[in-house]
């Protein structure tokens, strides 16, 4: 399938979810990350979840990081750049939500983007190699691109793979693993 089919499939799929279904595979999607070999880094980036979205609920994984004493990183976004901003979650840090309902940092302590070790990655679908499927602004790609060469990026979704995207281009960047309520694929 396309891109533009796989978002108005993966918004369909995802909008018929109810609540109790969403923190249900929330919860599993963080218990197959326990699993992963992953946790030896310093800095990880999350994103925090678009309630109207319907996506993942990343507060489990908020509070494994936590629990794990994790550098934990959040963004802003800069929709003239289309770029992400990066700042340290910490007690002090005040969250808003954007125009776009985005819950974002009104402001912190910097970090830059080479500091980060393991990217959990939001997305609608991805395919058995590793190509994604956002909502198509390009933040994610832009912020990937100036990460170091070993950062971990990690797909996190509510539905399996798809066998294949058919219009993926070279400056997609792919992930490493994606994380399902079922299963951990691993690529590359």
């Amino acid at each position: 399938m396309k891109k533009a089919d796989l978002r108005v499939k993966y918004k369909a799929l995802r909008n018929a979810l109810n609540e109790d279904t969403v923190e249900d595979l929330s919860l599993d999607i963080a218990n197959n990350l326990i699993k992963m070999p992953i946790w030896e880094y310093s800095f990880y980036h999350l994103f925090l979840s678009i309630v109207e979205h319907k996506e993942i609920n990343t507060e489990y994984i908020l509070n494994i990081l936590a629990g794990k004493d994790k550098n934990i990183v959040i963004s802003k976004s800069d929709f003239k750049t289309t770029t992400l901003i990066n700042y340290l979650l910490t007690d002090s840090t005040v969250i808003k939500k954007n125009s776009w309902n985005i819950p974002e940092p009104v402001d912190g302590i910097p970090i830059a983007d080479s500091q980060i070790d393991v990217v959990f990655i939001p997305l609608l679908a991805f395919d058995k190699n590793g190509n994604r499927v956002g909502y198509g602004k390009g933040f994610y790609d832009n912020f990937l691109t100036n990460c170091k060469p070993e950062t971990i990026k990690i797909g996190l979704s509510f539905f399996e793979a798809e066998k294949q995207i058919e219009d993926f281009y070279e400056g997609d960047i792919t992930l490493d693993y994606c994380v399902t309520p079922q299963k951990v694929y691993q690529f590359q």
